[in-house]
């Protein structure tokens, strides 16, 4: 939900008031619950070299990162509206931060760039995933590391037909977020290896709180 493509969430060439005023900050508050922010802690901290974070979005990550394992941190979200909100809570926190106003479908970088990428529910919205993905792989490191922390697609049959009935809705009122991407599925189909997977029900509503996070390898 996090990353915003388009509008700092809805697709479309030309956003509306509500996408462009209003949306980034509900996702924000949302996206910035105590519950999503303990999900942060557990994948950001483990960031270490040169970073790329996908859906930089306002910057909730910022706060999680460990100063003393970066060496550089290259932000990259298309939503340039809420630039101000990541550059002031890096200055928060202490970093130094390079916003690039891109799509995470073309990432101006060469390959092998990255020791760690980091993204945090960002997958949902990028309308391209697989694309994307495979970009992921490409800048990054042999050995490198993507950190990943995402909602998507429950185990439970009847969850899972909620999941499918509610994201066309969802998708509209969400900036483009859908809830019934398989994470595991999008990550091995376009050639990572998962060393760590992890899985839990967020507290609240199930077909909105069914959460992946862990660790994969090119």
């Amino acid at each position: 939900m996090e990353n915003r493509h388009k509008t700092q969430g809805c697709a479309g060439s030309n956003p509306g008031w509500y996408e462009r005023r209003l949306l980034p900050y509900l996702i924000d508050w949302f996206c910035g619950t105590s519950p999503m922010q303990q999900q942060r802690q557990k994948v950001v901290p483990l960031a270490s070299g040169r970073v790329l974070e996908i859906g930089m979005g306002t910057g909730l990550n910022l706060a999680h990162y460990d100063k003393d394992r970066i060496q550089s941190l290259t932000g990259l979200d298309p939503a340039l509206a809420m630039n101000h909100l990541a550059r002031k809570r890096a200055q928060r926190a202490g970093l130094t931060v390079e916003l690039l106003g891109l799509e995470a479908e073309n990432i101006p970088m060469e390959d092998a760039s990255f020791d760690s990428v980091v993204m945090t529910f960002a997958l949902c919205t990028i309308k391209e995933p697989q694309r994307a993905l495979r970009e992921i792989r490409r800048v990054l490191k042999p050995g490198g590391q993507l950190l990943f922390c995402e909602h998507g697609a429950a185990p439970d049959p009847g969850v899972r037909r909620w999941q499918d009935r509610l994201t066309p809705i969802w998708a509209a009122l969400g900036g483009g977020c859908q809830l019934n991407r398989d994470i595991p599925v999008l990550l091995r189909e376009t050639g990572f290896w998962l060393t760590d997977l992890q899985t839990m029900y967020l507290p609240g509503p199930r077909p909105m709180n069914y959460h992946y996070w862990g660790v994969a390898q090119p």
